[in-house]
């Protein structure tokens, strides 16, 4: 499967941005799916994922209760909402998938990585 992920930018403190990444090649609904960052100088870390029928989600504790992962199978694209933005959710993100129904938090449990999006939060 080939992942475009898009939607990043440049945004103040406090704001929105909602990411997608759009699955192409095999069935999408065939994966489940994560969103993951990197900061320069940082590993890369987890930031949610999804099942492969949408029905459990799991978050990092840093962006619970303001970052939201969803699916859509009809469009074979992952969304990634992220509200009451912080400086320090600027980084890099990837969109990946990994085989199964389970999410997953690991990233090497994942098979497909996109390109990356630059997400940067003003102060």
């Amino acid at each position: 499967v080939q992942l475009q992920a898009s939607g990043g930018g440049l945004v103040q403190a406090g704001g929105s941005l909602r990411l997608s990444c759009a699955a192409s090649g095999r069935t999408f609904s065939s994966y489940a799916m994560g969103w993951f960052r990197q900061a320069p100088g940082k590993e890369r870390e987890f930031v949610a994922s999804i099942s492969r029928g949408g029905g459990i989600t799991y978050y990092a504790d840093s962006v619970k209760g303001r970052f939201t992962i969803s699916r859509d199978s009809a469009k074979n694209t992952v969304y990634l909402q992220m509200n009451s933005l912080k400086p320090e959710d600027t980084a890099v993100y990837y969109c990946a998938a990994k085989g199964g129904d389970a999410a997953a938090m690991s990233r090497y449990e994942y098979d497909y990585w996109g390109q990356g999006t630059q997400v940067t939060v003003s102060s």
